[in-house]
């Protein structure tokens, strides 16, 4: 059996968690994400990642064809940064001795993957609004693509969800 083998002398069965990002778009509820990764963070020793996408504005398209690049403003990156600083600044409140953040431009779902591949994580932990319908078909979710994409365990913290004391 399965079960047993996991059991079996020399196999522990433990989890070991050194490294977590956790995508933020500043919202509540990625706040709520961020809480999740503290926590876990805190048990198992681990060191948390926080990473924001700025995805660039596609400026109207005619006829498939791109009348000027995509616009990314640096007012928005340096804003981000700064918003960065004081979640890093809460995660080591909550006792994480391992905080870094990082911004990153481009789609948020292949930068998420792409961060989690290059820092070599061991778990994801993202927010979805969980949108369904005509709004989860027009805006996508971020969270499904990461999760059908990424190298590792992902952890989806929704809005109405089950809480830690």
């Amino acid at each position: 059996m399965k079960t047993q083998a996991l059991l079996e002398p020399g196999s522990s069965g433990l989890i070991n968690l050194t490294r977590i990002l956790v995508p933020v778009d500043f919202s509540p509820l990625s706040n709520k994400a961020l809480h999740y990764a503290a926590r876990m963070a805190c048990e198992f020793g681990a060191q948390v990642n926080i990473l924001h996408v700025v995805e660039p504005e596609v400026p109207p398209a005619f006829d498939g064809f791109m009348i000027a690049p995509p616009i990314v403003s640096n007012r928005t990156s340096a804003s981000c940064t700064g918003q960065l600083k004081g979640l890093v600044n809460l995660v080591r409140k909550a006792g994480v001795e391992q905080v870094n953040s990082t911004v990153r431009t481009g789609l948020a779902a292949f930068e998420i993957v792409e961060a989690a591949k290059e820092l070599d994580v061991d778990l994801i932990v993202i927010a979805t609004h969980g949108y369904t319908g005509w709004k989860h078909f027009t805006i996508g979710s971020t969270a499904e693509r990461v999760v059908r994409a990424a190298p590792c365990p992902v952890l989806v913290v929704r809005e109405k969800e089950h809480e830690f004391a």
